[in-house]
């Protein structure tokens, strides 16, 4: 898919694992970075974001690779060297994974310069003072510095929903999921605070708003997968509704979109759901199409009834046990002062693979 190049920055500095050089060297000669022409305005407008941009590119990538390392689907990447799309041909379908890829990499870009505002390697952006304006408690008061979530949402917003072209379903999709996958970001700041005062008193405490870590969105984007809705254009007419400007540009702040389930018993999608359109393939078997090995010779649990088990994993086709043998460290005890000495153990362990 043409557009989705930066996802690549992920890559970069793996070879000599000196990311910051890497990127440096590309953001000295930005016609060598893999962005659209609007989105090498903005970094280079916005000095310090493209560090924030390939690290958000990279936690993205291991969220979903963590996310789905039990099923079927496993996430799998592909680095091609020619800027082609890191997750494949997967992107080709309007599916829930797609949703999923979407939602989590907007996410993570919005997170990424968030947090890099607040540690100050972000020229145009700082610590988010707007909270000090509330009025605080009576054992604590606003101080510290807050992630800057307001910020990472609007970077988000123009750098990642740039590449979305045309009018038609697929780009209301792919929008909706974006902006999904911010507002778990931005809406789960949570207040923290530091005790002060003589021998750990807390006479008055000092907080700040952090943001949640991206585990924890990602296990929110993760159950929103597992409840994605299929749905449908509006019927009504306006498939792009702009809240209090309904016709007016795409683009606002406020913007929505409007979908109807295909089950009609099921609720409209919110904006923190996900949405797709086109039912997953099985993941079963090798699928050319959409760059796909299948499971036949993934590893599962045969003790497990759930995904990730045998039966499921090897779509019925069965499996295979290995038994092999492993040396590690064990009957391990502290020695004062100051060593852990352990035993060697041998031990026999088995694997299952798909057939």
């Amino acid at each position: 898919m043409k557009g989705v190049q930066w996802w690549s920055l992920a890559n970069i500095g793996q070879r000599t694992n000196d990311l910051r050089t890497s990127v440096n060297q590309l953001y000295n000669n930005p016609s060598l970075l893999p962005l659209t022409k609007r989105q090498r305005k903005l970094v280079t407008r916005n000095p310090g974001t493209i560090m924030a941009i390939a690290k958000g590119a990279k936690i993205a990538i291991d969220e979903c690779k963590h996310q789905f390392q039990s099923r079927r689907w496993n996430c799998p990447t592909f680095y091609d060297g020619h800027g082609g799309s890191v997750f494949g041909k997967i992107l080709n379908k309007g599916c829930r994974e797609t949703s999923f890829i979407y939602a989590v990499t907007s996410a993570a870009v919005s997170h990424s310069v968030a947090r890099a505002c607040s540690e100050g390697s972000v020229h145009t952006c700082s610590c988010d003072y707007e909270h000090n304006k509330v009025p605080v408690g009576k054992d604590w008061e606003w101080s510290g510095c807050s992630d800057n979530a307001r910020y990472g949402h609007r970077f988000s917003r123009r750098f990642v929903d740039v590449i979305e072209k045309g009018r038609d379903f697929r780009y209301m999709m792919n929008l909706h999921n974006n902006e999904a996958g911010r507002v778990h970001v931005s809406t789960g700041m949570k207040q923290e605070c530091k005790c002060h005062g003589m021998s750990g008193s807390c006479t008055i405490k000092t907080c700040w708003m952090r943001l949640p870590t991206f585990r924890t969105v990602g296990n929110l984007l993760k159950d929103r997968f597992d409840g994605a809705s299929r749905v449908l254009p509006g019927n009504d007419g306006n498939s792009i509704l702009d809240k209090g400007n309904a016709g007016r540009a795409v683009g606002r702040k406020k913007r929505r979109f409007n979908f109807s389930p295909v089950n009609p018993n099921h609720k409209r999608p919110g904006r923190r759901d996900l949405v797709y359109f086109e039912n997953s393939p099985t993941f079963c078997e090798k699928e050319n199409v959409i760059g796909f090995e299948g499971t036949s010779g993934r590893e599962c649990n045969a003790t497990s009834l759930g995904v990730q088990g045998c039966d499921l994993m090897c779509c019925g086709r069965g499996h295979k046990s290995e038994t092999y043998t492993v040396r590690e460290r064990c009957h391990c005890t502290f020695h004062w002062c100051c060593q852990v000495k352990c035993e060697v153990c041998t031990r026999l362990k088995v694997k299952h693979t798909c057939l």
